[in-house]
Formats: structure tokens, sequence, C-alpha cells
């Protein structure tokens, strides 16, 4: 079955430096309506690395706080599609979230990350050339994609300079 699925709000303040974009929730996260919520998805371990705090002992609520602490904020390329089940592969009839209305309200702003593929490609083709922040194409943090954990965490690390 192919349900319409829609991203959350951001999670931004005016502080925020890094902006760390997914693609769309998948289908633990939207059931949960939580970030990230499939124990597998390994941002929390890689977040939690890039601003050295456990983020993985925390409750979601005050996962989202730390992070907005360490000025970094979330949201999603993808404001609304069709997809069965929770791969980037089966998004169908997307729409695009305001990435750039978001980025251009953010005063602090330095970085823009993509968390995976589908969130780099269609994240940089809704930024056009716009802004002067840093676009950095990240690794997926999802378990469907399978480069381990330190390669993933080799190149999340690269957020820290931007902190």
């Amino acid at each position: 079955m192919t349900d319409l699925k829609r991203s959350f709000p951001p999670v931004v303040d005016e502080r925020v430096r890094v902006l760390v974009l997914g693609s769309l929730p998948g289908e633990e996260s939207l059931a949960r309506a939580q970030y990230y919520a499939n124990p597998r998805n390994q941002f929390w371990r890689l977040m939690g690395a890039v601003v050295e705090r456990d983020l993985s002992a925390l409750g979601y609520d005050k996962r989202l706080h730390a992070l907005l602490e360490c000025r970094v904020g979330l949201w999603d390329v993808i404001g609304s599609a069709t997809r069965s089940g929770s791969l980037d592969a089966a998004i169908r009839d997307h729409s695009a979230n305001d990435l750039l209305a978001l980025a251009q309200s953010l005063p602090d702003l330095q970085a823009i990350a993509f968390n995976g593929g589908t969130s780099a490609r269609l994240g940089q083709r809704a930024l056009g050339e716009a802004g002067n922040w840093e676009r950095i194409a990240l690794p997926s943090s999802s378990p469907a994609y399978t480069l381990s954990f330190d390669k993933k965490l080799d190149a999340w690390l690269t957020l820290r300079r931007f902190l």
C-alpha cells in the first residue's frame, strides 16, 4: 500500500549554524512522530559524536534540545510524498519543503548538510545557487545504506568545524 507521508516541522532556532536535512521520515519515525526513531538508524550516534554528547541516552525531547544547544537544526527536504515502506527509492509524487525560506531565516547558518543521496539531490535543486552556505553531502545514516559506521562517522565529523 502506498500512503501519503508528510515531514515533521523543522527543529530550528535563531542560533542554528548547521542545518541537517533528511529526505522524508521513515515508517517508524512517522509512527512515533520523532526524527530518526528507527533504533537501527545511526543518526543519533553520528550526531552525538559530532557534538560530543551521548544523544542516544537522552529522551527524544532532550535530544532535540541538545542539538539546538549545539547550534544544529533538523528538517527534511520533502514536505510530502507517496511512498510504500521507508526506502527513498519508493518515494513518488513528492512536494518539497521551502528550504530556501528556512535557510534564509537563520541568521547564523553556515552549513547545510544532506543526510543521504536523495536529500542531497533534491535539496541542492531546491536551494539552487542561493546563499553562501557550505553544502555538505553526507553518507546516509539509514540502516539501508551499508557503509560502515566508522566511514560514515569520518564524513559526519566534518560538521564540527561549523559549530
